[in-house]
């Protein structure tokens, strides 16, 4: 990894823009989970104990209309913030502007800044999403040294990652990205073996790159959740009311082909009439009865992909095994969560999103080697695909 770091920058009574990722979930005016709030800590301790003015930059949710900005301002995050790292953050509750410029200007060393949700600016033509140069060049004038610490957007090159780093003299990325990026080159480059992954989640369309990029370096792939009735399809099983991509089942019939003995689906499942959380019928084979449809693994295959595990060195899991929200269907997607934690010796990487829900869900998250913070941005990085918010970077000389 060739990119600057924080130790490769002197920030001495510098103005830092810190972009971070505090896309935290709100519910009835209460931050509900502050995992990612937590996870910038570090950064931002670093930076105000080497004397930084520091300006943080985050998004929260999407923003399509006016009524979105009531629910999706920074000013929750701000509070939570000043209370987890017991200092004073300023909060500026504008994108751009003479309060905001003063705010900046009147920084002293170690002092906190957190500008409004940059996604306030998608409201006028996405110029925040679709990286509006005018945007990008603007943030970066605030500040002399940008560090980009939000792993979660590093897959989009949007005004506040790639815009900034475009226009700004320095950058480097943070502690979290760095932890984030030497844990998936676990993965990536030359993983111990034997290397297995796991993938689930509802569709195979969001998930097809990674499933041939991982046909080409993992011992076995094993498909689980809605995406794995496509396959069946494919294989000619009946399927019932299950979730299936159509339009994918040729494209389930060429990864199978690839495969071969690698790609491992599931032999039987848990079936009910409707996605309704009630009690469900464990399938004798592949087969689904047409008044059914298929939320879970079914038993043999927990035991099937457990026996796969077993003797796993190396372990990658994206997306759950069934509908685990559901009590009636989370049997599947735990029972993987145990098997990982079970294996003392393997490094386990979690690949964010509802996989890294579930591990917390069930109280495995401190039984697992890593759980990443960007689902989308680690499939990504799986994939072998560059990451523009991370490629944007200055390099170390």
């Amino acid at each position: 990894m060739n990119k600057k770091t924080l130790k490769d920058i002197n920030f001495e009574n510098k103005k830092v823009i810190l972009r971070l990722d505090f896309n935290v979930p709100i519910e009835n005016n209460k931050i509900t989970d502050n995992t990612r709030i937590k996870a910038a800590l570090e950064t931002i301790k670093y930076l105000q104990n080497h004397n930084a003015k520091i300006i943080m930059l985050s998004h929260l949710g999407r923003i399509k209309t006016e009524a979105d900005k009531k629910t999706r301002s920074l000013s929750l995050v701000a509070k939570k913030l000043q209370e987890l790292i017991n200092h004073r953050v300023i909060f500026i509750n504008e994108t751009r502007g003479k309060n905001l410029e003063t705010a900046v200007n009147n920084l002293k060393a170690k002092d906190l800044l957190l500008i409004e949700n940059t996604r306030f600016e998608d409201l006028n033509g996405k110029k925040e999403s679709k990286n509006d140069p005018e945007l990008g060049k603007y943030w970066a004038s605030l500040g002399e040294v940008f560090v980009n610490d939000a792993f979660g957007t590093a897959h989009r090159a949007h005004a506040s990652n790639v815009g900034i780093a475009t226009y700004i003299k320095d950058s480097c990325i943070g502690f979290l990205i760095e932890k984030e990026l030497t844990m998936l080159n676990k993965v990536v480059i030359n993983p111990e073996r034997p290397f297995v992954a796991i993938l689930g989640g509802a569709k195979v369309s969001d998930k097809i790159d990674v499933i041939k990029q991982l046909l080409t370096k993992a011992d076995s792939v094993l498909i689980g959740g809605g995406m794995a009735y496509t396959f069946m399809k494919a294989l000619g099983y009946k399927i019932g009311k299950s979730l299936v991509e159509n339009d994918k089942v040729d494209l389930a019939k060429e990864l199978i082909n690839l495969g071969k003995d690698k790609l491992v689906l599931p032999v039987d499942y848990i079936a009910a009439p409707e996605f309704k959380d009630i009690k469900g019928t464990n399938t004798t084979d592949q087969n689904i009865a047409d008044n059914l449809m298929g939320l879970d693994i079914g038993t043999k295959t927990e035991k099937l992909f457990q026996d796969k595990l077993k003797s796993a060195k190396t372990i990658v899991w994206n997306g759950p095994m069934g509908v685990f929200e559901m009590n009636n269907f989370a049997h599947g997607t735990k029972a993987i969560c145990e098997a990982i934690a079970n294996l003392k010796s393997a490094f386990s990487l979690i690949g964010g999103g509802d996989s890294a829900a579930a591990v917390t869900k069930f109280h495995y998250e401190k039984k697992v080697s890593f759980i990443s913070t960007g689902g989308g941005a680690s499939l990504e990085y799986l994939e072998g695909k560059d990451l523009p918010g991370i490629t944007a970077i200055k390099n170390k000389n």
